[in-house]
């Protein structure tokens, strides 16, 4: 397999990460803020539709030809949650949107395909490659966020649907391993 059809797939694997972990949740749950920070499962899927909109679209002068519906350059954390009069299916649609258009542009170019990223200052200068694996590592980064949130909301775990990537144990398993660890923890001072 060719080293841009690799990338792109990891790509994917970790969009399908994100969406995943919202899968089965109501409006109240995926807007639930579960960090000091405010970090909500909703707002990582918007936050990535942001991501995905400027880094394959106006870095290399492709942007989406639609209205995101938030602004990019507006107030801090704006892509980061999302308001109540919007649902979570459009910022699903939303995010569909923004995916085909990311991989109209990934398909068009070459990984050394020249791209300009402003807000890197003066490394800004760039190539798909390098934002493919930006963007990747970036999308993996809130995947990880999104399981932990996960987690907490309803104990809900794993890689995918149809992949645990965990240790099947039982419930009472589980605890005894917290309460194993939190021992550990327990015997250092501080």
């Amino acid at each position: 397999m060719e080293l841009k059809a690799t990338l792109h797939r990891y790509l994917r694997t970790e969009r399908d990460a994100l969406i995943w972990k919202l899968e089965g949740l109501g409006e109240r749950a995926v807007r639930t803020p579960l960090t000091s920070t405010g970090t909500n499962l909703l707002g990582l899927l918007r936050h990535a539709t942001g991501v995905e909109a400027d880094y394959f679209g106006s870095v290399f002068g492709r942007p989406v030809p639609f209205d995101l519906g938030f602004d990019l350059e507006g107030e801090d954390n704006a892509d980061f949650w999302v308001p109540a009069d919007v649902s979570t299916q459009e910022v699903l649609d939303l995010y569909t949107r923004v995916q085909q258009h990311a991989d109209a542009t990934i398909e068009a170019l070459e990984l050394d395909a020249p791209g300009r990223v402003p807000w890197w200052g003066r490394r800004s200068d760039t190539t798909l490659g390098d934002v493919l694996v930006h963007v990747t590592t970036d999308l993996a980064r809130h995947a990880g966020h999104a399981d932990i949130l996960r987690e907490e909301l309803d104990g809900a775990v794993g890689l995918r649907a149809d992949n645990g990537n965990m240790a099947s144990e039982d419930a009472q398993w589980w605890a005894d391993y917290r309460v194993r660890l939190q021992e550990v923890a327990d015997s250092f001072q501080g």
